[in-house]
């Protein structure tokens, strides 16, 4: 099991020359969790797609280490599981070609048919493997979405509103999903939802100024 942390100073972003956050610092060292809270268009998506490394800092830094070795985005990126409403799925592809082709982009091992099911079967579509996404509802494509996140056994799990669109089966599994990471590595989660912030040892608070 490798030794993850992720160190923040000062970081800010700037859009349009307004400030949507600024000055936002945290370390986190697995296991650990995080939340990241504040009301609508606060910034916590944006600060969960620059931590994930999706998206530049105007001001800050960020550093990334793995058993004490510090690493660039890049390769850490290899590390980190992402999941958002706003991540777009193949509609053309069934849930099992989907997770196929990430495969194939990650160029994971052979042993990844035996994870793919694993995966499905935890979010509760194995049973709907072959079908075409495009009938999915959007609480199925949520499960989905979690299943591509995890497929490569991430150390870092983000979460950016992690139970949207989402029934009370599907949030229960959730639930045993953010209760397995937060045992030996490191979940950070994007939430304006007070029960869910709540998941998480660690809170911040992003907000226009």
């Amino acid at each position: 099991m490798n030794s993850i942390s992720i160190t923040a100073n000062g970081l800010s972003k700037d859009y349009n020359h307004s400030s949507i956050f600024k000055d936002i610092s945290f370390s986190l060292s697995s296991p650990a969790s995080l939340s990241i809270t504040g009301k609508n268009g606060a910034g916590k998506s944006t600060l969960s797609k620059i931590i994930a490394g999706l998206l530049s800092l105007t001001r800050g830094s960020i550093t990334y280490s793995v058993n004490g070795k510090q690493i660039g985005i890049e390769e850490f990126k290899h590390h980190i599981g992402f999941v958002s409403p706003y991540l777009n799925l193949y509609d053309e592809f069934t849930a099992l070609e989907n997770l196929q082709f990430l495969s194939h982009i990650r160029s994971t091992t052979q042993q990844n048919s035996k994870r793919i099911k694993e995966m499905l079967t935890l979010v509760g579509l194995w049973n709907r493997k072959d079908d075409i996404v495009g009938t999915f509802s959007s609480g199925m494509k949520q499960r989905l979405k979690y299943a591509f996140a995890l497929l490569h056994n991430p150390a870092v799990l983000i979460l950016d509103e992690p139970t949207s669109n989402l029934d009370i089966e599907g949030i229960d599994v959730i639930w045993q999903i953010i209760l397995e990471q937060k045992k030996s590595n490191i979940l950070i989660i994007a939430t304006n939802n007070n029960e869910e912030a709540h998941w998480c040892a660690q809170q911040i608070q992003v907000g226009t100024t």
